[in-house]
């Protein structure tokens, strides 16, 4: 969106058509309220970005129907030149109607028309120029249809709008829905303006005689009978003659009429428009870029409007944060007003006709009024704030907190819960700027990028910030209009019957252009995976990405495209179910592994993965929590590898620990199936715990997504600590001492995870302190237990290992000789136990097995082993 700079914000409200209750569509559910129909189509108006044309910034919906539109706004407006009487220049008059026909022209490019034209909303900015209001209510209405009032003006409309009559409403099933306008109501409308502006002005005779002769031009197209008595007075009253030749031409468009010779001064004066080029396209962003000769007079000038020179969605944005109300401030100018519940009464209708009751309540018609929204609390707020924190530096050892005078404060708000840091305007606003900074330089600061996401993310950015962390580049919006979205494929019948029952709680998912744009999406990826297959589940994944890119389907396409084969490759083929089945298998010896006693009363009882964590992995937890809970998981999970979601999983279940294990078979279904209310900053702080020190190699699985040809280790997952963690383990190097596959038979009868040799090494160290500044990260100490024969053990052993051969502890035929837990591992309490045996792994694996099933006796919470 474009600067703020002289413009304000400013806020309208109507009401959308009430529609029965006890009626349905034709797949049996429930009507869409017709205020859901207008906040999705509302949503194109924000993309719709042109000099001429008011901005519009958001739309809420309150209760009874009630819509209130936040738009770019202006005081001025071309209704004070018909109050006042001002007198209009020639060249004046040319301006306005040169200005208003580009902000048509380039609405009519976007299949839109005005149809509510007017003095009062022909607004003009600063510099006089031409700004058109309420563009959109049109198209947001379904031409009308979706509100009980007309769009547009009686006296500004044309012949044919009038002759139409109102509106039918869109859920009737008759079809009998009036034609919407064209361009060519808008050229009536404003040749009425500008007849309305040459009669009301001081114009010389001649000069007079020669724009109501244009202005009547743009009214051709009206019967030539029907204004011959207005021609004639005004011709008597002004003493002059105008000729009627253009009359009979067919009608012209704003196309047409910027082509008129009459505008040949007027469009030199005027530098075509062109659309910002966005951050994913072939054009470079950055060819009209034009940067003073001095940097430091970017921020000269200590009174300068900082805050007007960002864009206007991050104003209200802020605006919001520091505790704007929509709702009050249009209470507060008397546009909304309450009444007792008496009063709101409805008719009582006799059989004769005759009603009693309160009349027709008109606060549900259409009031026009703009309010103004101040801003004063919100720069108040941001007084404080330095120029400089407005144009930040990007170098690595630069503070993104240091750009501020109350930098002090703000270092403390890094440390506060992340909802609090979502909700402080002066730290949103630090954060926005930055990330938008590095936003429009990516790629080149990609790495940047991700130490910022370690810190959070401005929700006003995320979805430009997701696309950045799964590395999404090139010419997305190409490659999505190459996509054949509109041939029927197999699949259709089970999007249609799956969209419906997505995400429906979200006012912007549940609209009809969120269900079309989600089959659109939704198309494309399956055509554009001919080896992969539809699989329920796959419209929950969609759906974060298209809310955050609701106006860019391309964005969300290719998004869903990168995060799929990096957290569920092979997921979604025919048959998944070996990809399914090892992923569970190293998800439940996680579990071993961190909570062995969990685990064991899950196993005991028949609770395993398989009856609920498929599900949670199949849609990455967007079938488990609501929209708003996966923006703060994905936060964090998009930077991590491929084995971030085991951590995510096994800390759900550490929060219902209590009742787990408190619980039997039947009770642990049911409370699955209704999930208790989850901490989800609780649960992402304790993922990261989880996956800091979790070795790699315990989490290898040999149908992850195949190492790529140069793994991308550009930056540390959760800090400088967890470098060593930061890239999945199949992107490593392979060497001799690396963990080899395993058969899926195998790899279950394995009941907690192995581990490489190097890891295990790593571990070594840092139990020893050998890494001090990795030895920061939390990672517990080791105790890695060797469980070959002395003799084997004297010829070379790891350093501080204990040997407890396995002869000793089970008898020659298998039979448990003596509890590895009730000796010398008594000294050892709280370590992670390392089991080293031989290749054979019978043995190892039994030594495992008891020391998972003694972990109550050892108080250990992890136990892995390691074979050589």
């Amino acid at each position: 969106m474009r600067p703020l700079r002289d413009a304000q914000l400013g806020a309208f409200t109507f009401f959308a058509s009430a529609l029965p209750h006890d009626v349905c569509g034709s797949n049996g559910l429930p009507l869409t309220p017709n205020s859901i129909k207008i906040l999705g189509r509302f949503q194109l108006l924000k993309t719709i970005t042109h000099p001429r044309l008011c901005q519009y910034v958001d739309i809420t919906r309150g209760k009874h129907e009630r819509l209130v539109v936040v738009a770019e706004h202006y005081e001025s407006s071309l209704n004070d030149f018909q109050k006042l009487g001002a007198t209009v220049s020639t060249d004046k008059v040319l301006q306005i109607a040169y200005e208003t026909l580009e902000g048509l022209e380039f609405m009519n490019k976007h299949g839109m028309v005005h149809r509510a034209l007017n003095a009062q909303n022909v607004l003009m900015d600063g510099k006089g120029r031409v700004k058109l209001a309420k563009f959109g209510l049109y198209h947001m209405t379904d031409h009308g249809a979706d509100v009980d009032f007309p769009i547009g003006y009686p006296s500004y409309l044309a012949p044919e709008v009038i002759a139409q009559g109102p509106a039918h409403h869109s859920d009737t099933s008759q079809g009998d829905n009036p034609l919407p306008s064209g361009p060519k109501t808008d050229v009536w409308s404003l040749g009425v303006l500008l007849f309305e502006l040459c009669t009301v002005s001081s114009l010389t005779q001649p000069s007079r005689a020669l724009m109501i002769d244009r202005s009547l031009t743009c009214l051709c197209f009206f019967p030539l009978g029907c204004i011959d008595d207005i021609v004639t007075v005004l011709a008597e009253e002004h003493g002059f003659t105008i000729t009627l030749d253009s009359f009979g031409l067919p009608p012209p468009t704003p196309a047409d009429l910027l082509a008129d010779p009459v505008f040949e001064g007027v469009s030199c004066l005027y530098t075509l428009y062109q659309q910002p080029v966005g951050l994913f396209s072939s054009s470079l962003r950055c060819a009209h870029l034009e940067l003073p000769e001095d940097i430091g007079q970017l921020c000269k000038d200590d009174d300068e409007d900082y805050l007007g020179e960002r864009s206007i969605d991050e104003v209200y944005h802020l605006w919001c944060l520091a505790g704007g109300d929509l709702e009050k401030e249009l209470t507060n100018k008397e546009i909304i007003q309450s009444k007792p519940p008496v009063c709101t009464l409805p008719n009582f209708l006799l059989e004769d006709g005759e009603s009693f009751g309160q009349g027709r309540d008109r606060s549900f018609l259409l009031d026009d009024t703009t309010v103004t929204l101040s801003l004063c609390q919100l720069k108040n707020r941001l007084k404080d704030v330095s120029g400089e924190a407005y144009n930040p530096l990007l170098e690595d050892e630069q503070s993104s907190l240091s750009q501020s005078n109350s930098s002090n404060e703000l270092s403390c708000t890094v440390n506060l819960p992340l909802i609090i840091r979502e909700r402080d305007t002066e730290y949103q606003l630090i954060r926005i700027i930055l990330f938008d900074r590095l936003l429009k330089a990516y790629p080149y600061k990609k790495n940047h990028v991700w130490k910022e996401a370690r810190v959070d993310i401005p929700p006003l950015v995320r979805g430009l910030a997701w696309a950045a962390l799964l590395g999404v580049e090139g010419d997305i919006q190409a490659k999505y209009d190459a996509i054949d979205k509109d041939t029927s494929i197999p699949t259709d019948r089970q999007i249609e019957v799956d969209i419906p029952r997505c995400h429906q709680y979200d006012e912007l998912l549940s609209s009809p252009q969120g269900h079309r744009k989600f089959r659109r999406v939704l198309k494309a990826w399956v055509v554009s995976h001919p080896e992969l297959v539809y699989w329920q589940g796959l419209d929950s994944l969609c759906a974060p990405f298209l809310w955050l890119n609701f106006n860019n389907e391309a964005l969300a396409y290719a998004c869903m495209s990168a995060f799929i084969p990096k957290y569920l490759y092979n997921f979604f083929l025919k048959d998944n179910s070996h990809v399914i089945q090892e992923y569970l298998t190293v998800f439940s010896q996680m579990i071993a592994f961190h909570d062995p006693e969990l685990s064991n009363h899950l196993n005991e009882i028949g609770f395993i993965p398989d009856l609920y964590a498929i599900p949670w992995f199949l849609t990455m937890f967007t079938h488990v929590f609501p929209l708003h809970k996966i923006f703060h998981l994905w936060d964090t999970l998009l930077l991590g590898n491929s084995s971030f979601p085991f951590c995510i999983g096994v800390a759900i279940l550490q929060q219902l620990r209590d009742r787990l294990l408190a619980n039997g078979f039947n009770e642990c279904i049911l409370l699955f199936s209704d999930l208790p209310e989850i901490d989800i900053e609780r649960c992402v702080r304790e993922s990261i715990s989880l996956f800091c020190w979790t070795p790699k190699s315990a989490t290898y699985r040999q149908h992850a997504q195949p190492p790529k040809a140069q793994a991308d280790r550009s930056a540390s997952c959760f800090g400088k600590t967890a470098t060593h963690y930061s890239s999945d383990y199949q992107d490593m190097p392979k060497t001799d001492l690396s963990r080899e596959p395993l058969a899926l038979r195998d790899l279950k009868a394995e009941v907690s995870p192995r581990i490489s040799a190097e890891d295990l090494i790593d571990l070594c160290e840092l139990s020893a302190g050998g890494q001090t500044k990795k030895s920061k990260a939390g990672k517990p100490k080791i105790l890695a237990v060797d469980i070959r024969s002395i003799e084997d053990f004297g010829r070379g052993h790891i350093s501080g290992s204990v040997n407890i051969p396995y002869s000793t502890a089970f008898s020659a035929d298998g039979e448990l000789a003596q509890c590895p837990a009730t000796g010398t591992l008594q000294s050892f309490r709280g370590r992670v136990i390392v089991v080293i045996g031989h290749s054979m792994k019978s043995a190892a694996m039994r030594v495992v097995v008891e020391l998972v099933a003694q972990v109550h006796f050892l108080n250990d919470k992890a136990i892995l082993h390691s074979l050589f």
